[in-house]
């Protein structure tokens, strides 16, 4: 199958081999050596020196940890919004008493910094700033540097959803400021769904000792401690740890810069095509993502009789539009264990099947 959506992204071999890996005592030395191996090679992608901690669950879960583990019911949150999973972490702020603030952009369009500026500068009882790197549902990058800078100049901790950039798009936790960064292994990583990272930067510790919120499955105090034994406080996803250790060494062996080239040569391929193809692009080019295209499906033309086309006749599967682009949008998926290659793949059969619904 080529299977080009945002999210699970294909396993290489090596990775399917390990999760054959027989079990062992999470609790023994063998794991412990494994964790702590993992996340020094994972702050190494998420480009900081920050306590990083690894969770067994979704990138959702993680949001949700960011939010119980650095604010208090009641606290002024300002949730910038691009698409859908900016959407999200609003709502799960919302589910937890935060009084939030949300500032919405028109779907394709990236976050202006000014407006942040000035949402705060409104607010200034805001503490905390919720925002998306990249955004799957739109196919839009932020600008996350101008946006942490609007927001550390103000003194407010910033909490990044990172889930479909960090490893795949250049993301500088420590050099931008960013203080909770968050990725899922199911994205760039090259391993299944089943774990979850966040960094952690010392003014975000600071908010954890006064953060009221409950949390004990999430509690990133309990994931540092026992990650300084080379355990995790509940039972782990061994076989996805054993997944990401092989996926990191290849990824330390073609090296973090030489990854985010690879996705802006494969990104730019994809968009070329879609472009080539008739299609219009969904995302403000200028802010275009590097990790998922989405276009405009021709006008009159259901997307999903298109999706279901490539999958039943190419074994090829991309992905729906969100919202109210479901019947109008498709979005590509070119993150993790992708070439050129596969795009031109998915791309011949894309064209087929236009060609015969235009016809």
């Amino acid at each position: 199958m080529n299977l080009r959506i945002p999210g699970p992204t294909p396993l290489p071999p090596q990775v399917r081999e390990a999760l054959q890996g027989q079990m062992i005592n999470h609790r023994g030395r063998e794991f412990g050596q494994m964790v702590r191996a993992i996340a020094e090679q994972l702050k190494h992608f998420f480009q900081t020196e920050n306590d990083l901690v690894i969770l067994t669950g979704s990138g959702t879960g993680a949001m949700e940890a960011a939010i119980v583990n650095t604010c208090s019911s009641g606290e002024k949150v300002l949730a910038v919004s691009i698409g859908n999973f900016g959407d999200r972490f609003a709502t799960i702020a919302r589910a937890f008493g935060l009084d939030v603030t949300k500032l919405d952009f028109p779907g394709g369009h990236a976050a202006e910094p000014q407006a942040v500026a000035d949402a705060l500068d409104r607010n200034p009882d805001i503490t905390t700033v919720l925002i998306t790197h990249n955004e799957t549902s739109t196919g839009v990058t932020n600008p996350l540097a101008d946006l942490a800078r609007v927001v550390k100049e103000r003194n407010k901790l910033l909490v990044v959803d990172g889930i479909s950039s960090v490893a795949s798009i250049d993301l500088k936790t420590d050099e931008w400021g960013c203080d909770v960064v968050l990725s899922g292994s199911q994205k760039g990583w090259m391993v299944p769904p089943g774990l979850a990272f966040a960094s952690i930067s010392p003014f975000a510790w600071e908010r954890h000792a006064a953060a009221r919120l409950p949390r004990v499955y999430w509690d990133f105090a309990e994931h540092k401690k026992y990650l300084d034994r080379g355990e995790t406080p509940w039972t782990p996803a061994v076989s996805i740890f054993y997944a990401l250790r092989v996926a990191l060494d290849m990824m330390e062996q073609e090296g973090r810069e030489e990854i985010f080239a690879r996705h802006e040569r494969v990104a730019q391929r994809c968009r070329d095509r879609a472009v080539a193809a008739g299609m219009s692009l969904f995302a403000d080019q200028r802010y275009a993502s590097n990790t998922v295209t989405a276009f405009y499906t021709p006008e009159g033309i259901d997307s999903r009789s298109i999706a279901t086309e490539l999958e039943d006749e190419f074994d090829t599967v991309v992905a729906l539009g969100q919202a109210q682009w479901t019947n109008t949008s498709l979005r590509i998926g070119h993150l993790g264990w992708v070439n050129e290659s596969d795009i031109d793949r998915t791309m011949d059969a894309l064209e087929k099947v236009l060609s015969r619904t235009q016809a």
